[in-house]
């Protein structure tokens, strides 16, 4: 029996496939619509890479956040925006200004809040680092900071 017609060498190499032609697809297209989905076919296999490396985490997170958020929300902008063909009104130098004002003010704000807050390091439970050990926390004790990572 042939080693490189076994059922797990032929699934990785159809992973990388997919992984390398999403990657080409995202690339060459000329529509960016097109893109995206190559895109997405390409952390599909990433993931599918990551499922092989027996990190079954990492590849549900993969889906979850990069496939299932992050794709989904280009494809829907670039549905809502308006054609690139149409003429662009001018910008508004008013609202240029109210713009930027208000970003400084929350900027000013966030920084007196950093400023403000006295910041205590976590007690550490254990020297084991494992993936599993990260993954328990994300997912119990530090869900805040999970949910900011994936922002």
């Amino acid at each position: 029996m042939n080693k490189v017609f076994d059922l797990a060498n032929l699934s990785f190499l159809i992973i990388l496939a997919m992984t390398f032609g999403g990657a080409f697809i995202a690339v060459a297209a000329r529509n960016i619509f097109h893109n995206v989905l190559g895109l997405a076919l390409s952390l599909f296999g990433v993931a599918g890479i990551f499922l092989y490396l027996n990190s079954p985490f990492l590849a549900m997170m993969e889906i979850l956040i990069y496939v299932g958020a992050i794709c989904i929300a280009i494809c829907f902008a670039i549905m809502l925006s308006e054609p690139l063909y149409l003429p662009r009104p001018p910008r508004k130098p008013l609202k240029l200004l109210g713009a930027g004002v208000a970003a400084f003010l929350v900027f000013l704000l966030f920084g007196s809040l950093v400023k403000k807050t006295v910041w205590i390091a976590a007690p550490v439970r254990s020297d084991d680092w494992s993936v599993t050990t990260i993954g328990h926390y994300l997912l119990t004790r530090y869900a805040l900071i999970f949910e900011v990572i994936s922002l």
